[in-house]
């Protein structure tokens, strides 16, 4: 049964198997005259009406509605059914039923929330994401057993669970400062395809799922969605390049450009390990210790070079300004139009900085010293610094809501208020890295190196509506426009998208 299509009555039994004998009328203990009226009675009809009812009743009802209809159907029927799209109460009974009425939602503050985005917000992930998880939940069994003959076949031995947080943390951070300057392993394009993503092929499904051709010979470590509506993707992989998509192009995207200044054979001398943009601007940072800029408007035309100190670890984008994360355990700003770029050094930590967020008031940042930092970029002043007992590797600010994912498989809460930053509680997501984490007011994605990708409603505890399980670790995510992109251990970029 579709969550998003039953009858009043039938959702009501579906959440509360125990009340399921009685009608939802009854079960508000309504007067017989009221429930025993006609199924669609009009204005004219004798007996009781939906108008007649209290309004908190009609708004009881009316919570049970998908919020598509509260919003554009009920304003069409009469100027007081109009009404309930502007009560806050009936939103918030609806954001309960969708979220379970023991889950706390939002987790951060209530002022000023506008719960009715939230609900579209939710109902839309659900009707997209819901039956991905049943399609992949029927052809689990199947996948594995591909995935062995392949392997047998080709003799390859599974990865081990910490061999990526060796590979990504201990080993590239500690000698990051020289990795630019070394050789990497790439391995050959022309590589038999394997299986990567355990899906149905049933054109049903509201999403698309598509490889984007091959363009990578190394791993994927970063991936962007741009243009507002997840049109364009960029990538960044340890082939020292950064690649631009047009997802408009042909059934699976077409690689437009791999950046490059010139006299240049590669975008960076070292790994690229993060991408951050604003407006036509793009940034690529990269353990060469550079953030390269990119005018998206003239085609990926180079803008300028950031020289730092030391590996770019992290980046965020504001408007004309990038903030850089490194691994000498500073977070530096930088204006893009001036000539000397660096306007402040921050030194909030202990440790590398491994991810970050910011807003034009706010930064936040995670290290590997296992502290969260709340910077005030107003006033420049560190307001907090919040110790947890692992550390952050990804983060999301929305609204007043951060989520953020560690290196123990956690995915941490916190509510921001008041210029003030309160977790509110960790939850066992995945079995190993948290590598990516994007949240919206009724949404929350999140990825891993344990090969997962898994959809949730932003919720304490998150309500999991579809996890993807992939063959390789998964090191990155981005979500656009109802478009999702993830950056995979087997050099590919994979993207699901609303179907047209």
């Amino acid at each position: 049964m579709s969550r998003l299509n039953v009858t009043l009555e039938d959702e009501e039994k579906e959440r509360c198997p125990a009340a399921a004998p009685h009608s939802l009328p009854q079960r508000l203990d309504l007067d017989a005259s009221v429930y025993s009226m006609e199924t669609s009675p009009s204005p004219s009809s004798n007996g009781a009406n939906l108008l007649s009812l209290p309004w908190e009743i009609v708004t009881q009802i009316a919570s049970h509605l998908p919020a598509q209809c509260v919003i554009n159907v009920l304003p069409q029927v009469c100027q007081t059914l109009g009404k309930v799209a502007e009560d806050r109460v009936m939103w918030q009974l609806r954001a309960q039923n969708l979220s379970g009425p023991r889950a706390l939602f939002p987790v951060g503050s209530k002022e000023d929330f506008d719960w009715s985005k939230a609900c579209l917000e939710m109902e839309k992930l659900i009707g997209c994401w819901t039956g991905q998880e049943n399609r992949v939940d029927r052809e689990e069994a199947e996948g594995e057993r591909q995935e062995e003959a392949a392997g047998g076949a080709n003799g390859e031995v599974p990865l081990a669970e910490g061999n990526l947080e060796e590979m990504q943390l201990d080993v590239d951070l500690n000698g990051a400062a020289e990795v630019g300057d070394e050789n990497v392993q790439l391995q050959s394009q022309n590589a038999p395809d394997s299986p990567h993503l355990i899906e149905s092929s049933c054109t049903s499904s509201p999403l698309e799922h598509i490889i984007l051709p091959s363009g990578h010979i190394a791993d994927v470590n970063c991936v962007l969605l741009l243009g507002g509506t997840g049109a364009l993707c960029a990538s960044g992989s340890r082939d020292r390049n950064v690649n631009l998509w047009d997802l408009r192009e042909g059934s699976r995207g077409t690689l437009t450009h791999t950046l490059g200044g010139r006299g240049t054979i590669s975008t960076h001398r070292g790994w690229v390990w993060c991408l951050a943009s604003s407006g036509p601007l793009l940034a690529s940072g990269s353990f060469d210790s550079t953030v390269r800029l990119w005018d998206l408007e003239a085609g990926g035309a180079e803008r300028g070079l950031i020289q730092c100190k030391a590996a770019v670890l992290c980046m965020s984008c504001e408007r004309d300004m990038v903030l850089a994360g490194t691994h000498d355990q500073k977070l530096s700003i930088f204006d893009t139009r001036a000539a000397d770029p660096l306007v402040k050094s921050l030194r909030l930590h202990g440790d590398a900085v491994l991810c970050l967020v910011s807003d034009d008031q706010y930064i936040i940042s995670g290290s590997k010293d296992q502290t969260v930092a709340l910077f005030d970029r107003r006033v420049g002043k560190l307001l907090q610094k919040v110790q947890l007992s692992s550390y952050l590797l990804s983060v999301c600010y929305s609204g007043r809501e951060v989520w953020a994912g560690d290196n123990r498989g956690l995915v941490h809460s916190f509510s921001m208020h008041n210029s003030r930053l309160t977790p509110i509680s960790h939850f066992n997501i995945h079995r190993s890295l948290v590598t990516g984490v994007h949240s919206t007011l009724g949404t929350l994605y999140t990825c891993s190196s344990d090969r997962t990708i898994k959809v949730h409603l932003p919720c304490a505890p998150p309500q999991t509506l579809c996890t993807l399980h992939h063959q390789a670790g998964v090191n990155g995510l981005s979500v656009e426009g109802g478009t999702l992109a993830i950056a995979s251990g087997d050099m590919n970029v994979e993207v699901w998208r609303p179907r047209i």
